[in-house]
């Protein structure tokens, strides 16, 4: 999607150890605009898909999710990292590895809001290594749900976790695929 990779390269920057920030319009301050736009477009992708649902990651892939979920017109689900007083035993639990965090923690979704019977659209900010998506992917079959489709705002193509998630057999849009980045190079993108 070119009106996303114009916005990476105008304001996203790169640091050392492969991160690249977008937080002046993605995942801190948030470009609502920006953001409904990503949501037609998935919405356009999976046009004629069943979807019932969205689900993603606390905390960065919320925003998008809502505003992708007004598209389809389906309420968001968000595996929490961290279980809460007011979260019922009765959970999904997945252990997924942070790549910006350097950290493995336990995500959990109320077995009340994911079941059989459901088609879920994952939708997340960034796709790396793939961990996050494999810990939401295992919530949807520990449920009995089906991953009608993944939906990715920036994927670094240049690490595994796309390829792999494409393996398994799921459908992932990427609306912005990056190649290769450097702090000196900036930001390549697939063709």
């Amino acid at each position: 999607m070119k009106l996303l990779e114009e916005r990476i390269k105008k304001e996203g920057k790169v640091f050392e150890g492969d991160v690249l920030k977008v937080d002046r319009f993605l995942n801190h301050q948030i470009d609502v605009n920006l953001l409904s736009e990503l949501g037609a477009e998935w919405k356009r992708l999976y046009e004629g898909t069943e979807i019932n649902k969205i689900l993603t990651i606390e905390a960065s892939g919320i925003g998008i999710a809502c505003v992708a979920a007004l598209q389809f017109n389906v309420p968001v689900v968000f595996a929490k990292k961290t279980k809460t007083v007011n979260i019922a035993a009765d959970v999904y639990t997945s252990k997924v590895e942070s790549y910006t965090h350097k950290t493995t923690y336990d995500i959990i979704v109320s077995k009340e809001f994911l079941g059989s019977g459901d088609k879920v659209l994952i939708i997340d900010d960034f796709l790396a290594n793939g961990k996050a998506l494999e810990g939401l992917i295992q919530l949807c079959e520990d449920a009995g749900a089906t991953v009608a489709g993944i939906g990715i705002a920036v994927e670094k193509a240049h690490q595994p976790g796309g390829e792999r998630i494409r393996s398994l057999g799921y459908r992932v849009e990427s609306l912005a695929r990056v190649k290769s980045m450097s702090v000196e190079g900036g930001v390549e993108f697939c063709d």
